[in-house]
């Protein structure tokens, strides 16, 4: 069993989305418990492959016995078996806290195929060693999203639309920058590649690769200031898709951007870390400002998105360790608290609220979903203990390291963003709702389960802030 952990995450996820179809037409009930089983088995076969990882070293599967570079190979070592860990069990709980909402809008089976076809692309994407089937996973997670994503009909269609051209943009890119690259070396395998790559550091087919492979990677995790995708897409989508893909879609574009960039292409004499890393700012600024002029919750939550993954470009075009740790820990704490809130701005709408601000207040009414809320945002401000507070802690010592004045002041300044439009989201959901509307009870079941286990998350990463990082993340940044 051991030899297959690499694997066995992906395969899991793929056949709860084969077999869903099956079950949707025997019972459209089990599909949610078929989608939430099967998400759950592959986040604990990922976090068995974590703990063997951290006990044995890395782990390295050649796809049906073919030896790299003529076989396409699956990598399992700290950062990756960190990412899986962390994007399918977040998926676990969204798909968990999701039945309600789909149960009275999405079609349930269709809903749960695509969600589950989708978390198997996140999870290629994160165990590939091999450039090309990072592409092929990339596409299969991005069309089940388009489909998704448009699945809201009306505005979402739209936004699903240009979802699509945006996003085909950026595989294209992606796809033309890793051609120049076998061209330029013959090989797409990620080691192979990295060992053959400085010596030809100076041709310009190299440039063109890097340059095409950054920016299509930039593009498909919605980094500023080519996000113009996101914004609508978490927007009118069905909430359930923006619970989901809001917190670990961007996330495993953002990995493959660390992967590819940091541990293979290393391009030492170009400026490419340090535009990651300006337009990594940029974003953290941009996308505060534009999060706190909203006055609809999930616009608001959708730019605070552009924001926040603004910190994580930022520490990987720093690329020192500390900087490094905190990129890799915010994506986990983003993907805790973006899908704690996109859950808290569902449990409101399955009881009459929102999205609007001026009517999502939940009050007392509905306790245990607001202080879940309020939590999730103070994790996204960067209060202790929750993690987001050490995550930005930890950017902060990569930028004064590296001697980035400004760079740290970026991270005060949004830091006073978000304490900016998360008063706001918090404001609208503490306070009662207007009069007339009525108490509104307590979200489901689910929702109640999996926003707790979300909220319990999110203060056990900042209490474990220092192991996680000293076991798993610091081994992880140490290229």
């Amino acid at each position: 069993m051991r030899a297959h952990l690499p694997i066995l995450p992906v395969l899991l996820s793929l056949a709860g989305a084969l077999l869903l179809p099956l079950v949707g037409l025997a019972t459209r009930r089990a599909a949610w418990s078929l989608a939430v089983a099967s998400a759950g088995a592959a986040t604990l076969a990922a976090a068995a492959g974590l703990v063997d990882v951290l006990v044995r070293g890395t782990q390295r599967y050649p796809v049906g016995g073919w030896p790299p570079p003529w076989g396409i190979e699956l990598v399992l070592d700290p950062l990756s078996a960190f990412m899986a860990t962390s994007v399918s069990g977040v998926s676990t709980l969204a798909l968990l806290g999701a039945g309600a909402g789909v149960a009275a809008g999405v079609g349930a089976p269709v809903f749960y195929a695509l969600a589950l076809i989708a978390l198997t692309g996140f999870l290629g994407m994160i165990a590939s060693g091999d450039l090309f089937n990072v592409f092929v996973f990339l596409e299969i997670a991005s069309i089940s999203s388009y489909a998704l994503v448009a699945s809201g009909g009306g505005a979402a269609l739209v936004a699903g639309f240009r979802y699509v051209v945006l996003g085909t943009v950026g595989a294209s890119f992606y796809l033309l920058g890793v051609g120049l690259l076998y061209a330029l070396t013959g090989t797409l395998n990620m080691a192979d590649l990295a060992a053959r790559l400085p010596a030809v550091a100076d041709s310009p087919l190299f440039v063109g690769g890097v340059a095409f492979v950054v920016i299509g990677l930039a593009i498909k995790m919605g980094l500023f200031p080519l996000h113009g995708w996101l914004p609508d897409a978490y927007t009118y989508a069905p909430n359930a898709v923006s619970t989901l893909l809001a917190p670990v879609g961007t996330k495993a574009a953002a990995y493959a951007l660390a992967r590819t960039l940091l541990y293979v292409l290393r391009p030492e004499g170009l400026p490419v870390n340090a535009t990651v890393a300006w337009a990594g700012g940029a974003a953290v600024l941009a996308g505060g400002v534009m999060a706190a002029r909203q006055v609809d919750s999930r616009r608001l939550l959708a730019y605070s998105s552009v924001s926040q993954l603004g910190y994580i470009a930022l520490g990987l075009g720093l690329a020192n360790a500390p900087a490094l740790a905190g990129a890799y820990f915010h994506v986990l704490n983003h993907a805790l608290m973006k899908a704690a809130l996109f859950m808290v701005v569902g449990a409101a709408g399955l009881q009459g609220r929102g999205p609007a601000l001026r009517t999502l207040g939940l009050g007392p009414a509905m306790p245990v979903t607001t202080v879940c809320a309020v939590v999730a945002a103070l994790s996204m401000v960067g209060v202790p203990p929750v993690g987001g507070f050490f995550s930005k802690w930890y950017l902060l010592q990569g930028a004064i390291e590296a001697g980035q004045p400004l760079l740290a002041a970026v991270v005060l300044v949004g830091t006073l963003l978000a304490l900016v439009y998360m008063y706001r989201l918090t404001e609208s959901v503490w306070f009662p709702a207007p009069a007339g509307r009525g108490a509104a009870p307590e979200a489901p079941a689910p929702v109640l389960v999996a926003l707790l286990l979300l909220t319990v998350a999110m203060v056990a990463a900042g209490l474990a802030n220092a192991p996680i990082v000293t076991r798993i993340l610091a081994p992880a940044a140490a290229r």
